[in-house]
């Protein structure tokens, strides 16, 4: 990989000296490396948003009463810390049900069953080898959720990179991890992701919105606006969707919430919701398909602990 100095950057960017090791300081400028009291940058890192610009986007039907949610999550947490064995039962269930669902909403062919024999280190006979590693891929990428979230990790786009380098391994490596440098359409949807050339842009604002000014919302609404403006962006050529379901429990776990399954029988409605919000800002709907299923989950932690 090939650096420039703050000073290179400098030139490039407009921006001071100082600033820019201030952004390499905060994690601001992707793969920056510090050397002794200088900072190298990545030759192809782009300059990055200023954190202190009005991001003028306005969401719709963000209103939701969580009373009820939040009163199932005391008392699953009135339950913690967990048995071992408990943990290990349920952490199971959750990782063969999310991947084989996530993974059926994307084509994925193989069963609820035989998704648990491939995480068992079994072949299954007639299906393709990417499926087989689908399977895997997905398993891993929740793994490394986890991992940040007991690091108490905060979300980045270079966490997101790495999040979606594990579920397109060895599928895609040419693409894994790397944002798309081609205009894309979504089947079936009425919006059309945003240009090649802004996703670099488009995914720093993200972020910003995340850490900076959706701080005060309710941690489902944070979930599903994290899930619905990262697919709105669509970074990825492919691995969008799992991704964004990976970031999606990402925010809900890290926040003591139990994890959610969007089951792929409720794919049309999924689609449907989401691209309300895509076209329209308004996640009210995306907001309620979300909630409903937090609830589902909670009873189903509940009726194992109680």
């Amino acid at each position: 990989m090939k650096y420039i100095s703050i000073k290179e950057a400098s030139e490039r960017w407009k921006i001071s000296d100082s600033r820019i090791r201030l952004l390499c300081r905060e994690g601001r400028i992707e793969g920056a490396v510090k050397v002794g009291r200088n900072w190298l940058i990545p030759s192809h890192a782009t300059k990055p948003i200023d954190a202190r610009e009005f991001i003028n986007k306005k969401y719709f039907g963000l209103e939701y009463d969580f009373t009820y949610i939040d009163s199932l999550k005391d008392r699953i947490d009135n339950y913690r810390p967990f048995s071992k064995e408990l943990a290990d039962s349920l952490h199971e269930k959750l990782i063969v049900e999310w991947t084989y669902n996530s993974n059926a909403i994307e084509g994925n062919t193989l069963t609820m069953s035989e998704t648990k024999v491939v995480l068992e280190g079994i072949t299954v006979g007639g299906k393709s080898l990417v499926e087989h590693l689908e399977i895997i891929n997905h398993r891993d990428a929740i793994l490394f959720v986890e991992d940040l979230i007991s690091k108490k990790e905060t979300l980045s786009e270079w966490n997101i990179r790495n999040i979606h380098s594990l579920v397109l391994k060895e599928i895609d490596n040419k693409n894994a991890g790397k944002y798309r440098d081609v205009n894309v359409v979504i089947s079936g949807a009425k919006h059309i992701p945003p240009k090649h050339y802004e996703v670099s842009y488009l995914m720093q604002k993200l972020i910003e919105e995340y850490k900076n000014y959706w701080r005060d919302y309710h941690p489902v609404v944070r979930a599903t606006l994290l899930h619905g403006e990262f697919v709105k962006i669509h970074p990825f050529i492919d691995g969008n969707g799992r991704t964004a379901r990976l970031l999606l429990n990402f925010e809900l776990m890290k926040n003591g919430y139990t994890p959610i399954i969007i089951k792929n029988k409720d794919r049309a409605k999924y689609y449907d919701v989401l691209d309300i919000a895509h076209t329209t800002m308004d996640y009210e709907a995306f907001i309620k398909f979300i909630s409903d299923l937090v609830i589902e989950s909670e009873k189903l932690w509940l009726s194992v602990l109680e």
